[in-house]
């Protein structure tokens, strides 16, 4: 083997960019014990496993971390010479088993992480116990997929690798009868993998999404704008045109639409496309229909929504909300006040329940409303801003700055304006992540909380946020499942969500329970009443019930005790 053809310089500049971790040899010697160790590993898959050569070639050059990793485990001599290191190797290869997997899935384009995590999958270490996988990335490495391509249909259908062989190729083939050049096609299917795991029925979902790439493509000669043997731009651009389904359009629908706007495809990106459909559908558009809309309304893709400033309650005034309307949701929705970027205009027409009363007022000839020009016509809040702007400074004296603004992005991103009421919940809010703060967010719109009503919640009670997913979501559960309350309860008590579930809920209403079953307690008490009261006050109302209540408490139930299962009966 060479050590100059051009995939061994692209798997050593790949190696220059990673942290190498061999230890176990002299910075004189290791990229020579790489690129021999590449040359054995690679002739071990082909003459020992039976490995096709080109694709051990491609295993093992496109693998580094791997490689590396490997190495790494080889009991070198610490003064071995130069010309000792193939022998070692050698007889490494030939005494242990190479997880053939892990290097396989990393030379597909999977990160070495979920390399190890696919690989975990098979019981065998050699690739060559599984003939479906092998002829599988042989029919497709035969069509023209690029191999380091692969991953990406691995990740999204990895049936696609279990799937006999024939029909793959059949499945291709038909494909190819399309109409469509190859590397159109392959671009197709690596944006839509399930293209080649999917019943493909008559008039059924895939014959519906090449009704419409046809029309896009052909018809259209969006292909005629794209070099013909370049799949990356290909990709990017079956990308593009995936946003539409995956954001709820209707396929069989959009062909034409697309046809007619094809720049659209070739001149924005992904993101772009996404949030401007977004947009509208946050807004309360259905998402079926905000596709069509927009590609009706193509100049909607030249406003911008990032940068111009929107500031409430001055906007509600220019789209012609009443004197009276805007007073009331100034006193319910203070926290919504102030200024926000564009982007956040569902959020906030969301947080005041005015979402489809915007999106109405919009879609019936006020487009205008989304412009710059408009936007930035509503003046300043004086008082808003000048408050907000002394609070924030209050809290960058004992708070860092970075974090600050990832915390007032999220606020703003849920529909929170610059005010005082939003530094304040700011201040509260331990989790500087905005990730991390959106997945409790979703979490809890998942289970079934209105937006609106979640606002409000957060604005009440901030430190809900403080909270991982997993625990909100068991707390929801046990006020609903076990204790019976609608998720509305949350509205009038958001501190529910705060208070500790195994210390201090879970042992006050397992009393609680105790009490009803001897009949004790005629009526329940609410949830504010059991956990917003400290313990002498809880037991002051156990005590009401019966006197030696208190003393059962604290003997059997309270979260002082481990003594959960011994639970005395101390009166009659």
């Amino acid at each position: 083997m060479r050590f100059g053809s051009p995939s061994r310089r692209l798997f050593f500049r790949r190696l220059c960019t990673l942290p190498q971790k061999l230890k176990n040899v002299s910075y004189l010697h290791r990229e020579r014990v790489l690129k021999e160790a590449q040359c054995l590993l690679t002739d071990y898959l082909h003459s020992a496993r039976a490995i096709p050569f080109s694709h051990a070639d491609s295993i093992v050059s496109h693998a580094p971390f791997s490689l590396s990793a490997l190495v790494s485990k080889i009991p070198f001599p610490q003064n071995a010479a130069a010309d000792d290191f193939k022998r070692f190797l050698r007889r490494f290869f030939s005494y242990r088993p190479v997880n053939e997997y892990e290097f396989f899935f990393e030379s597909i384009g999977l990160s070495p992480s979920s390399s190890s995590l696919a690989a975990s999958a098979y019981r065998s270490y050699f690739l060559s116990d599984d003939a479906s996988l092998l002829s599988a990335v042989s029919a497709l490495v035969g069509f023209g997929f690029p191999w380091r391509k692969l991953g990406i249909l691995y990740s999204e259908e990895p049936r696609i690798f279990s799937a006999d062989a024939n029909s793959l190729v059949a499945r291709l083939r038909a494909l190819d009868a399309r109409g469509f050049h190859r590397v159109c096609i392959i671009s197709i299917c690596l944006a839509f993998p399930s293209v080649l795991s999917a019943e493909a029925e008559p008039g059924g979902e895939i014959d519906l999404l090449f009704q419409d790439l046809r029309k896009v493509f052909i018809d259209f000669d969006l292909a005629g704008l794209v070099p013909e043997d370049d799949v990356d731009v290909f990709l990017h651009t079956c990308r593009k045109i995936r946003v539409f389904y995956d954001l709820g359009a209707t396929k069989g629908t959009m062909g034409e639409l697309m046809g007619r706007n094809r720049k659209i495809f070739l001149e924005l990106d992904e993101a772009l496309i996404a949030q401007k459909l977004n947009f509208f559908i946050n807004l309360g558009m259905e998402a079926a229909e905000a596709g069509h809309f927009i590609l009706k309304h193509a100049d909607l893709f030249n406003l911008d929504f990032d940068n111009p400033t929107i500031v409430m309650p001055e906007y509600l005034k220019r789209i012609g909300l009443d004197e009276d309307e805007i007073e009331s949701l100034c006193r319910k929705y203070p926290y919504v006040m102030g200024k926000n970027k564009l982007r956040n205009l569902p959020a906030m027409m969301k947080a005041m329940n005015l979402h489809k009363q915007v999106l109405g007022k919009i879609l019936n000839g006020n487009l205008h409303y989304l412009s710059s020009e408009f936007v930035l016509a509503a003046s300043h809040h004086a008082a808003l801003e000048s408050g907000f702007l002394q609070g924030l400074e209050r809290l960058k004296r004992t708070r860092k700055e970075q974090y600050l603004d990832s915390k007032l992005e999220f606020m703003q991103s849920i529909g929170f304006g610059e005010n005082t009421l939003t530094v304040k919940s700011m201040s509260l809010i331990n989790i500087s992540g905005k990730d991390q703060l959106q997945e409790r967010i979703d979490c809890l719109l998942q289970l079934g909380i209105e937006y609106s009503m979640l606002c409000r919640m957060v604005n009440a009670k901030p430190i809900i946020l403080n909270q991982c997913k997993e625990m909100l979501h068991e707390k929801v559960n046990f006020l609903c499942n076990d204790l019976g309350f609608s998720l509305e309860y949350l509205d009038i008590f958001p501190a529910f969500l705060c208070f500790d579930l195994e210390n201090r809920t879970k042992p006050r209403y397992k009393m609680l329970k105790w009490l009803k079953e001897l009949g004790l307690l005629k009526k329940p008490f609410a949830p504010g009443t059991v956990l917003a009261n400290s313990e002498r006050r809880f037991m002051v109302n156990l005590y009401s019930i019966h006197p030696a209540a208190p003393k059962q408490w604290l003997e059997c139930f309270s979260s002082r005790s481990d003594n959960y299962g011994n639970q005395r009966i101390l009166f009659n």
